[in-house]
Protein backbone atom coordinates (compact mmCIF):
# COMPACT_ATOMS: atom_id res chain seq x y z
CA UNK A 1 0.00 0.00 0.00
CA UNK A 2 1.43 3.37 -0.96
CA UNK A 3 1.44 6.47 1.21
CA UNK A 4 -1.27 8.03 -0.94
CA UNK A 5 -3.59 5.05 -0.43
CA UNK A 6 -2.94 4.95 3.33
CA UNK A 7 -3.40 8.68 3.84
CA UNK A 8 -6.53 8.98 1.68
CA UNK A 9 -7.32 11.50 -0.99
CA UNK A 10 -7.15 14.88 0.75
CA UNK A 11 -6.88 17.03 -2.35
CA UNK A 12 -10.54 16.61 -3.22
CA UNK A 13 -12.98 13.81 -3.42
CA UNK A 14 -13.08 11.34 -0.53
CA UNK A 15 -11.04 13.36 2.01
CA UNK A 16 -12.44 15.76 4.59
CA UNK A 17 -12.64 19.28 3.27
CA UNK A 18 -12.14 21.68 6.17
CA UNK A 19 -13.25 25.24 5.59
CA UNK A 20 -11.87 27.55 8.30
CA UNK A 21 -14.43 30.24 7.45
CA UNK A 22 -17.39 27.90 7.99
CA UNK A 23 -18.91 28.74 11.42
CA UNK A 24 -19.89 25.08 11.94
CA UNK A 25 -16.19 24.22 12.24
CA UNK A 26 -15.34 26.81 14.89
CA UNK A 27 -14.94 25.27 18.32
CA UNK A 28 -16.86 26.99 21.11
CA UNK A 29 -15.71 26.92 24.70
CA UNK A 30 -18.30 27.99 27.27
CA UNK A 31 -15.53 28.53 29.86
CA UNK A 32 -14.33 31.56 27.86
CA UNK A 33 -17.74 33.22 28.04
CA UNK A 34 -17.73 36.00 30.68
CA UNK A 35 -19.95 35.46 33.72
CA UNK A 36 -22.03 38.03 35.53
CA UNK A 37 -20.06 38.68 38.74
CA UNK A 38 -20.35 42.45 38.86
CA UNK A 39 -22.61 42.43 41.92
CA UNK A 40 -19.78 40.93 43.96
CA UNK A 41 -17.10 43.20 42.54
CA UNK A 42 -15.05 40.27 41.26
CA UNK A 43 -13.32 40.09 37.93
CA UNK A 44 -13.58 36.71 36.16
CA UNK A 45 -9.78 36.66 35.92
CA UNK A 46 -9.61 36.64 39.71
CA UNK A 47 -11.97 33.70 40.32
CA UNK A 48 -10.78 30.11 40.29
CA UNK A 49 -13.61 27.60 40.28
CA UNK A 50 -13.03 24.70 42.64
CA UNK A 51 -14.46 21.28 41.86
CA UNK A 52 -17.15 20.70 39.26
CA UNK A 53 -18.38 23.97 37.86
CA UNK A 54 -22.11 23.53 37.29
CA UNK A 55 -22.35 25.19 33.85
CA UNK A 56 -25.92 24.00 33.40
CA UNK A 57 -26.93 24.79 36.99
CA UNK A 58 -29.62 27.27 36.02
CA UNK A 59 -31.10 24.90 33.44
CA UNK A 60 -31.22 21.97 35.88
CA UNK A 61 -32.70 23.82 38.84
CA UNK A 62 -34.44 26.84 37.36
CA UNK A 63 -32.46 29.27 39.51
CA UNK A 64 -28.99 30.75 39.32
CA UNK A 65 -26.20 30.12 41.81
CA UNK A 66 -26.09 32.56 44.72
CA UNK A 67 -23.44 33.28 47.30
CA UNK A 68 -23.69 31.38 50.56
CA UNK A 69 -24.29 33.67 53.55
CA UNK A 70 -22.47 31.54 56.12
CA UNK A 71 -19.35 29.62 55.16
CA UNK A 72 -19.66 25.90 55.71
CA UNK A 73 -16.59 24.54 53.90
CA UNK A 74 -13.19 24.01 55.46
CA UNK A 75 -10.71 26.89 55.59
CA UNK A 76 -7.97 24.57 54.29
CA UNK A 77 -6.87 24.81 50.68
CA UNK A 78 -7.13 21.42 48.97
CA UNK A 79 -4.26 20.00 46.96
CA UNK A 80 -6.35 20.49 43.81
CA UNK A 81 -7.03 24.15 44.60
CA UNK A 82 -3.34 24.63 45.40
CA UNK A 83 -2.33 23.14 42.04
CA UNK A 84 -4.85 25.28 40.18
CA UNK A 85 -3.85 28.47 42.00
CA UNK A 86 -0.13 27.88 41.45
CA UNK A 87 -0.64 27.03 37.79
CA UNK A 88 -2.85 30.04 37.17
CA UNK A 89 -0.51 32.42 38.96
CA UNK A 90 2.59 30.97 37.26
CA UNK A 91 0.90 31.49 33.89
CA UNK A 92 0.09 35.09 34.82
CA UNK A 93 3.69 35.70 35.89
CA UNK A 94 5.01 34.15 32.69
CA UNK A 95 2.78 36.57 30.77
CA UNK A 96 4.49 39.52 32.55
CA UNK A 97 1.99 40.11 35.36
CA UNK A 98 3.48 42.13 38.22
CA UNK A 99 5.25 40.00 40.83
CA UNK A 100 4.05 40.75 44.36
CA UNK A 101 7.05 39.47 46.35
CA UNK A 102 10.73 40.35 46.15
CA UNK A 103 12.54 38.10 43.69
CA UNK A 104 16.15 37.26 44.45
CA UNK A 105 17.30 36.04 41.04
CA UNK A 106 14.44 33.57 40.51
CA UNK A 107 13.24 33.35 36.94
CA UNK A 108 10.98 30.28 37.11
CA UNK A 109 7.33 31.47 37.26
CA UNK A 110 6.30 28.46 39.34
CA UNK A 111 8.97 29.16 41.97
CA UNK A 112 7.82 32.79 42.12
CA UNK A 113 4.19 31.65 42.46
CA UNK A 114 5.20 29.31 45.32
CA UNK A 115 6.93 32.22 47.02
CA UNK A 116 3.81 34.38 46.60
CA UNK A 117 1.62 31.62 48.02
CA UNK A 118 3.87 31.26 51.06
CA UNK A 119 3.64 35.04 51.59
CA UNK A 120 -0.17 34.96 51.00
CA UNK A 121 0.09 37.58 48.27
CA UNK A 122 -1.74 35.84 45.41
CA UNK A 123 -4.66 38.06 44.27
CA UNK A 124 -7.08 35.26 43.37
CA UNK A 125 -10.42 34.06 44.73
CA UNK A 126 -11.45 30.40 44.93
CA UNK A 127 -15.14 29.77 44.31
CA UNK A 128 -16.45 26.57 45.88
CA UNK A 129 -19.81 25.39 44.59
CA UNK A 130 -22.14 23.62 47.01
CA UNK A 131 -24.96 21.12 46.30
CA UNK A 132 -27.72 23.58 47.27
CA UNK A 133 -27.01 26.00 44.36
CA UNK A 134 -24.92 28.30 46.50
CA UNK A 135 -21.21 28.97 46.45
CA UNK A 136 -18.50 30.30 48.71
CA UNK A 137 -15.77 32.66 47.67
CA UNK A 138 -12.49 32.35 49.58
CA UNK A 139 -9.55 34.65 48.98
CA UNK A 140 -6.28 32.74 48.73
CA UNK A 141 -4.90 34.80 51.60
CA UNK A 142 -7.74 33.55 53.86
CA UNK A 143 -7.06 29.86 53.28
CA UNK A 144 -4.67 27.72 55.29
CA UNK A 145 -2.10 26.06 53.04
CA UNK A 146 -0.43 22.83 54.10
CA UNK A 147 2.83 22.26 52.29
Amino acid sequence: MSDDERMGDYEGGAGYDFDAEDPDHIEYDAELEPRDDEEEGLNEDQIIHSGDVPDDLKQRTGKAAKPNEVRVTTPYMTKYERARVLGTRALQISMNAPVLVPVEGETDPLEIALKELAAKKIPLVIRRYLPDNSFEDWKVEELIVQE
